[in-house]
């Protein structure tokens, strides 16, 4: 769902038929009933409001959700674009209570999709300290203390041993693998069939600012994969969008004629 919202109806003015959606769900393999409760879950998430016209319903995003949307489309498709490292890691300690679970794995879901890797006991690491930025007021909405540290590793422990505790790299290469393996070989016709390889492409590409930390070329392994993948996400993301998206406006245009 976040992958149609954010590829295709934010750019589109961030309001469509729900009857569109509906069908764009039902494109990707859901049953119409799954459709329906994707997006009344949307609705009750705050994603999506709707405004009823009659018998049949405008969707459109709410302020919060196309703010969100925008700024995971900045961060999913900079992923992987050359940088440089001065050196010094971003270090970030998290104090939660105990008690307050939910506000602990809410932000250690967000210290993930900026690339931080646990190191254990609260302590979490990047060699992003640009990212830092991205963690002001995390403490102040959610309730939990971060403290943040930068500096570069000393004379005890060994760098290789670190990133082996903050990542599995081994995991991280295997799905980049995947990723090649899958759509490699996709060669969609239709536009229909593009439309579903185009949404698949991005929803499975969107998973890697999560799992791999994008660290400087000289700490990765080997024949990293991750330029084979961006070169083929960004191949296939050229070669698909203009008739998914073209496809997805041929939907609303059915919409408009179509009792919902």
């Amino acid at each position: 769902m976040l992958t149609i919202l954010g590829e295709f109806l934010l750019p589109n003015g961030s309001e469509v038929w729900h009857g569109t959606l509906v069908t764009a769900l039902s494109d990707l393999g859901y049953t119409v009933q799954a459709a329906r409760q994707a997006l009344a879950r949307s609705v009750s998430a705050g994603w999506l409001r709707t405004e009823r016209q009659g018998r049949r319903a405008r969707v459109r995003l709410t302020d919060e959700a196309a703010a969100m949307l925008r700024r995971g489309a900045a961060r999913i498709y900079t992923f992987g674009d050359p940088w440089e490292w001065d050196g010094n890691w971003l270090l970030v300690a998290l104090r939660v209570p105990e008690r307050r679970r939910d506000v602990r794995h809410r932000v250690r879901t967000q210290l993930a999709w900026q690339g931080f890797g646990s190191l254990g006991g609260g302590l979490w690491i990047s060699p992003h300290g640009e990212r830092e930025r991205e963690l002001l007021g995390v403490d102040r909405e959610s309730g939990a203390e971060l403290i943040t540290f930068r500096g570069e590793l000393g004379g005890l422990g060994n760098l290789d041993d670190v990133i082996s505790e903050a990542w599995d790299l081994d995991d991280v290469a295997a799905n980049y693998d995947d990723f090649v393996k899958t759509f490699s070989r996709r060669r969609p016709g239709q536009a229909d069939a593009i439309f579903r390889a185009h949404t698949e492409l991005v929803h499975a590409w969107r998973r890697f600012p999560f799992l791999d930390p994008d660290l400087p070329p000289d700490l990765l392994p080997p024949r990293w994969p991750q330029t084979r993948a961006l070169s083929l996400f960004r191949d296939r993301r050229a070669e698909w969008q203009a008739t998914a998206k073209f496809h997805f406006l041929q939907i609303e245009h059915a919409a408009e004629e179509t009792v919902d």
